[in-house]
C-alpha cells in the first residue's frame, strides 16, 4: 500500500507520458539503444514525459532521450538479486520491492507504449497491456512494437496459431504496429494523442 501511495502521488505531478519496455541487457553500442535514445527525445520535443523501468539497457537509453529533451524523465525501478541497478538518467526515480504495483503505475499513467526487443519481462508487458486493450480495461491507446526482425516471428505466430486456431478474434493482433524507425513510432503516438487528447490519468483499468 504504501508503494501505490507514494507512487501514485509522485506521478500524478509528471503529466501525458509514454512508457517505453525493452531489455536492461542492451548495450550502449547497439542499435536499439540508439532507437530509444531517439524515440524519447523525439516525444520529449511534444512535451512527453518517458517512463521506463529505470534499469539499464533499453532503460537507460529511453530515460536519457527524456532528460536531454528536458521531459520528465520517470524510473520505475524494481528490487532484484541481479541485473536491475537504477540508472543515472532517471530524473523522477521510483523504487519497487512488487511487480504488480509497479506495473499499475506503467498503465495507469501512459498513453502509449512501446516495445523494443526484450526478455521475458518485455514480452509480459505486451501480451499483458494487449490483453488489457482487448478486453476494454484501458482504451486502445498505441500500442507500439519497434524491430521487425525482433517481432516478426512472434506475430506470425500468432496470426497463423493464436488466431488461426480461434483463440483470439481476427483484428486482435492489429491493435498493436510494427515499425522500424523511432521517429515513425513518435509520430503514431503523437497523432493518437492529437485526436483524443491525453487526460492526465489515463487509464480506467486502475480508477
Amino acid at each position: 500500500m504504501a508503494e501505490f501511495v507514494d507512487a501514485f502521488e509522485t506521478m500524478t505531478r509528471v503529466g501525458p507520458a509514454v512508457t517505453v519496455f525493452g531489455s536492461a541487457r542492451t548495450k550502449r553500442g547497439d542499435k536499439y539503444y540508439g532507437v530509444a535514445e531517439t524515440l524519447s527525445r523525439e516525444l520529449a520535443k511534444h512535451g512527453l514525459a518517458t517512463i521506463t523501468g529505470g534499469g539499464p539497457g533499453i532503460m537507460e537509453a529511453a530515460n536519457k532521450g527524456a532528460a536531454a529533451g528536458k521531459a520528465a524523465s520517470v524510473g520505475l525501478n524494481i528490487a532484484l538479486p541481479q541485473e536491475q541497478k537504477g540508472n543515472r538518467y532517471a530524473t523522477v526515480p521510483l523504487h519497487f520491492r512488487y511487480f504488480f504495483a509497479r506495473k499499475v503505475c506503467f498503465v495507469k499513467y501512459s498513453m502509449g507504449f512501446v516495445f523494443l526487443p526484450g526478455g521475458f519481462g518485455t514480452l509480459d508487458e505486451f501480451f499483458e497491456l494487449i490483453t488489457l486493450a482487448q478486453t476494454d480495461k484501458i482504451p486502445r491507446f498505441p500500442l507500439v512494437l519497434i524491430g521487425r526482425r525482433y517481432w516478426d516471428g512472434l506475430l506470425r505466430w500468432a496470426k497463423q496459431t493464436v488466431e488461426g486456431g480461434g483463440f483470439i478474434s481476427p483484428g486482435d493482433l492489429e491493435m498493436a504496429t510494427l515499425v522500424e524507425d523511432p521517429l515513425e513510432a513518435a509520430e503514431i503516438i503523437l497523432d493518437y494523442q492529437r485526436r483524443v487528447g491525453a487526460p492526465r490519468t489515463v487509464s480506467k483499468a486502475f480508477a
